[in-house]
């Protein structure tokens, strides 16, 4: 009984043996295994192996640019997003004409997005996400990625655009009329594409208008872009006092808002 209880201890030892990189004496072993325990669900063990390997392997080794996307994806697994998408960058910028080159670009871009979960936060991730999803478009215009690298930079200008208007909004509740318009007219000068940039001229209108500031002038001006802009849209039709079946006023010629 005693000696089948130390056996099964022995057994036991064995099986949770803890995973050494240097078990495995050549990078072949190393990466195989490394493959094996990535999908086994071992993120851990995946990223040890492949992390020794990015450092050990020879610049032009072929193993090399597999075993950093391998890294990335471990690391994602992990939630290490931000050394992610370094193991990316690492992969797109050495070897740019690997097929994993464009997918890199576009893992790392996801990976900085993830660390910028909500506009109010620092736009710091958000940017540097913008320059990898533009970096994939523009190196790999013809790449079957490069429309989701461009749905995303459309996603994160509503969101950069979102981060300006909500600061507008912050001044205006302040009653500091002229910083909120100047993030206003950021949003409409920055991201004219976004929703936010309609939203943020109506806000100037209603800034114009307020009796103190006497920006009539201003107001009327602001008020044939959106019309210009937006002609059938109800928010501007109320706000600039448009009769929707006036289509006179509705069809004016756009005009850019004065700086």
């Amino acid at each position: 009984m005693k000696r089948s209880l130390v056996l099964s201890a022995v057994l036991l030892a064995g099986c949770f043996h803890p995973f050494n990189v240097r078990d495995y004496p050549t990078a072949a072993a190393l990466y195989q295994v490394g493959v094996e325990r990535y999908q086994a669900g071992k993120w851990g063990d995946a990223a040890s192996a492949f992390e020794r390997l990015t450092l050990d392997l020879p610049s032009r080794d072929p193993l090399l640019a597999p075993s950093e996307w391998y890294l990335g994806q471990a690391r994602l697994k992990r939630k290490e997003r931000l050394l992610a998408a370094q193991a990316f960058i690492k992969l797109s910028e050495q070897f740019p004409d690997d097929t994993l080159a464009d997918d890199a670009l576009l893992a790392s871009g996801r990976a900085y997005l993830a660390l910028w979960p909500r506009p109010s936060l620092d736009p710091q991730y958000g940017l540097l996400a913008q320059t990898q999803f533009r970096l994939l478009v523009g190196v790999y215009p013809d790449s079957p990625l490069a429309d989701s690298a461009t749905a995303a930079l459309k996603a994160l200008a509503e969101r950069f655009a979102a981060k300006d208007y909500d600061t507008g909004m912050h001044y205006v509740r302040r009653k500091a009329f002229d910083s909120a318009i100047l993030y206003f007219k950021d949003v409409v000068k920055n991201w004219p594409e976004s929703d936010r940039a309609r939203q943020a001229m109506l806000r100037m209108v209603e800034v114009y208008r307020l009796p103190y500031m006497n920006y009539a002038d201003d107001a009327k001006e602001m008020c044939d872009a959106l019309l210009g802009a937006y002609p059938q849209d109800a928010e501007v039709l109320a706000t600039c006092k448009i009769n929707p079946a006036d289509s006179t006023a509705a069809a004016r010629p756009p005009r850019p808002p004065r700086d």
